[in-house]
């Protein structure tokens, strides 16, 4: 069976995305990058997490309900993306290769969009 390996990313919807991640850093320390409304929050060597701000009305969530999203690290995104069909999930039949990783979505029966990441 597979299993996520860690946290990728945490994905806030925001009506003022740059607004937002200035608050997080000053009050919690999220350290963002210069000008931009992400940054990443590393505990170990090889364990980033990015943490990033979006306009209020992305659709890169799916439904504008939905306030957040997680984004998995995984092994084997494939086995993944199948894994997930065969339990009846709504899956994304995109699939996109970055210089990174390659990424893949789905849906849990709550409706709720997720992002699956596997790191090069």
């Amino acid at each position: 069976m597979e299993k996520i390996t860690g946290i990728g990313g945490i994905f806030l919807r925001a009506r003022d995305p740059k607004a937002l991640a200035a608050w997080y850093q000053q009050y919690l320390g999220v350290t963002i990058d210069a000008g931009q409304t992400y940054g990443c929050l590393i505990a170990k060597a090889e364990d980033m997490t990015v943490w990033s701000t979006f306009s209020h009305d992305t659709d890169y969530f799916g439904s504008r309900q939905q306030q957040c999203m997680v984004n998995y690290r995984v092994s084997d995104l494939d086995a993944m993306l199948a894994q997930l069909r065969a339990g009846g999930a709504v899956v994304d039949d995109k699939v996109q290769d970055e210089d990174y990783g390659r990424f893949g979505w789905a849906s849990d029966p709550e409706g709720n969009r997720f992002e699956l990441w596997q790191p090069k």
